[in-house]
């Protein structure tokens, strides 16, 4: 310190103390952001005109929901999220990680036709997946990808919302 001028040697305790000070809020935000998605519920509506194909056959029960888009409570992370009913077992999609999650039924909470569950699901187990592709095919996102356990071709159909604006 005895290279700093008289006046910055008085003022250099303070601003390593501003600094400490400004880091630990910085970083208390951070934390508190990042917690606030833990635990969130999800409403999850059920998708009327979504096609599931697996090795390019209709499988015999499926269904496919998407977090409700009105729900304020949702996060923009959930946003591109897919619950995929196959047979019995209930898979969630998330296309722009890659990443396939079997959730039990037991961490979803029937509301009728439609579910909620907790953002991160409780006991999701990461299921295997490759070859994953998301594109958009006009009318509809296609989402194809292998899953790892089934060793099959996995591909869903989600139409894209109707845009009622008026043309003029």
């Amino acid at each position: 310190m005895k290279f700093l001028p008289k006046s910055a040697r008085t003022l250099a305790p303070f601003s390593a103390l501003t600094l400490l000070v400004l880091g630990s809020n910085a970083f208390g935000l951070y934390a508190k952001q990042d917690a606030s998605g833990i635990g969130e519920q999800i409403h999850w509506k059920l998708v009327d005109q979504a096609q599931v194909k697996l090795d390019d056959k209709t499988p015999l029960a499926w269904n496919v929901y998407q977090p409700d888009k009105k729900d304020k409570k949702s996060t923009k992370k959930a946003s591109n999220l897919v619950l995929l009913l196959l047979g019995h077992r209930y898979l969630m999609l998330d296309p722009t990680e890659r990443f396939a999650y079997e959730v039990p039924p037991a961490s979803l909470q029937a509301r009728g036709a439609d579910f909620e569950s907790e953002l991160p699901p409780a006991n999701a187990r990461v299921v295997p997946s490759t070859d994953w592709t998301l594109r958009d095919v006009g009318p509809a996102e296609l989402i194809r990808l292998t899953l790892g356990d089934y060793g099959r071709a996995l591909q869903v159909s989600i139409p894209h919302p109707p845009d009622l604006r008026p043309f003029y």
